[in-house]
């Protein structure tokens, strides 16, 4: 039984198919890291599995329930949550608005909840009363991150979460991803730093022109002389 699974995804923009019988899948308490050039339709492939994207063909199964009807909101509802690459803080707001805004599903006491994504992000304790928008690119990726984690999420889906930032808050950003795996969370995300990403992941997707090409443990993918050349650098 998969835990979470997009099997043969078909669909695009547009008339336009960006992902071709394209098949992702992730079991609990698994990280599991798709790779590929720029264009290959990794993005397109993650919001196809939250809904965000109707398929032309192919099925999205959670828990090995049928979601592919299912509107985004409602797969929120499941246990499932998504960190977008881009515009994924209220920078209006400040650090914790943002966590409370996370929560909104909620109707149960969130406060523990905070403390543990304080434990998670030190900084953001610190910086709980400035607004997003005065924080760093990475500390903003900790505070979208955390929101996340306010839903309590037993998935989490992250498109390229340590974009933009620097490698001491990317080594931070994976080890943060490492510790909430451990918790037994599902997480499946999509990563431009590919070596770094599959020495994390217990399994990698490789996608080309929106198709399938190779899959296998994250070590198997680092050692294979075709990824190493074209993802990897040599």
């Amino acid at each position: 039984m998969s835990y979470f699974l997009g099997m043969n995804m078909t669909g695009g923009y547009g008339g336009v198919d960006i992902i071709k019988n394209c098949t992702l899948e992730v079991q609990k308490g698994e990280i599991v890291v798709v790779i590929g050039p720029n264009g290959a339709g990794k993005s397109t492939a993650m919001k196809a599995m939250l809904g965000m994207l109707n398929l032309k063909k192919g099925i999205v199964k959670f828990k090995d329930k049928d979601i592919t009807m299912m509107t985004p909101q409602d797969r929120v509802k499941l246990g499932i949550a998504f960190v977008p690459q881009t515009k994924n803080v209220f920078t209006g707001m400040t650090v914790e608005e943002n966590l409370e805004m996370g929560a909104f599903l909620r109707n149960d006491n969130i406060h523990q909840t905070i403390d543990q994504v304080y434990d998670l992000f030190p900084v953001l304790k610190e910086k709980r009363k400035q607004t997003a928008g005065e924080l760093s690119g990475g500390q903003r990726q900790q505070v979208a991150f955390g929101r996340a984690m306010m839903t309590m999420p037993t998935l989490l889906m992250l498109d390229e979460p340590t974009a933009g930032v620097s490698p001491i808050v990317m080594d931070e950003l994976f080890k943060r991803i490492i510790e909430v795996g451990k918790t037994g969370v599902a997480i499946i995300m999509v990563e431009q730093n590919a070596k770094q990403a599959l020495s994390i992941a217990n399994r990698g997707y490789v996608l080309v022109n929106g198709e399938n090409r190779r899959d296998g443990s994250g070590q198997e993918l680092l050692n294979n002389p075709d990824v190493r050349k074209s993802f990897l650098g040599g």
